[in-house]
């Protein structure tokens, strides 16, 4: 009895500390995240060249995932209901805070990432706009102009406050640097670069952009085949998660008063539990490899 009750007591040890462990990786994951966008924030409060209610009161647009809090906040809630709902111990109100929190946190970051390719393909396209109106003789104002006229959201708005700015009298160089500070994206680092070399030492702008274009789509297709190449495993692993869901249906049905009892054990709980939070453990494993970055 007491050789169990020792082992009992090292196999709760062990997992709570995976458990810690776990919360830190994800709150060290976090803060990082976090420390990087407040760092583009002010780089871009610092170097932008207009203020909100400067000259006709532009309100300048920043991107940023504005809803990279919901994920947390649905897991503290999933974690209250299954406290106070279900009435069930701490392991598995731990568990599945984490597992909402961590899929949650999935999901928010798949729609950023669809919101960022939209951006860069319409980048594509109205850079494409502009090298038909500089080859025309167009200057650099008409042809984002242009690009407006043809591009819809989420580039629109960007677009338009640099032209407006320019409009305005500010310094091209400056409010094309302030654009690669609002959106810290390495398309449109690429893309206002080359705008504010031309803009202070000239050159046959047409050519440049036409490389830009090009760059900015063959990094766009590389994206998407390495996101073809990783579904498969990406589906596979939701296949074999799904799977011991599946097998763990099973067994309850032929024995519910042994699986109930088991479940509902010291032991059982802290079982069930790290398997759910290992599981949601390698879905963002999977979800962080797959990501290119280059």
């Amino acid at each position: 009895r007491c050789s169990s009750r020792g082992r009992e007591t090292m196999l709760q040890a062990t997992l709570l500390f995976g458990w810690f462990a776990m919360i830190a990786l994800v709150a060290v994951g976090w803060r990082s995240a976090r420390q990087r966008e407040l760092a583009w924030q002010r780089l871009a409060e610092i170097g932008a060249p207009f203020a909100e209610g400067e000259r006709g009161g532009a309100v300048t647009r920043r991107l940023h995932r504005r809803w990279i809090w919901v994920p947390w906040a649905l897991a503290a809630l999933t974690s209250l209901i299954v406290l106070l709902v279900f009435r069930l111990s701490t392991p598995y109100v731990v568990a599945s805070g984490l597992m909402t929190g961590l899929l949650a946190s999935q999901i928010e970051s798949m729609l950023a990432a669809r919101y960022t390719a939209k951006l860069e393909t319409q980048l594509a396209d109205a850079i494409d706009i502009m090298i038909g109106a500089v080859g025309a003789g167009a200057s650099v104002g008409t042809a984002i102009e242009a690009a407006i006229t043809e591009c819809r959201s989420p580039l629109q708005p960007y677009l338009e406050e640099v032209a407006q700015h320019i409009r305005l009298g500010y310094e091209p160089a400056a409010v094309f640097r302030s654009l690669a500070l609002r959106v810290p994206l390495e398309t449109f680092l690429l893309f206002t670069s080359a705008l504010s070399v031309h803009s202070e030492v000239g050159g046959k702008l047409s050519s440049t952009l036409t490389t830009v274009a090009r760059t900015i789509r063959d990094r766009i297709d590389v994206s998407r085949r390495i996101r073809s190449n990783t579904a498969q495993s990406q589906f596979s692993t939701l296949a074999i998660i799904g799977l011991t869901y599946f097998i763990a249906v099973i067994v309850w049905r032929n024995g519910p008063e042994q699986m109930e009892e088991f479940v509902r054990s010291s032991v059982g709980s802290w079982f069930v539990a790290g398997s759910v939070v290992l599981q949601a453990a390698g879905i963002v494993w999977m979800s962080m490899i797959s990501k290119p970055r280059f």
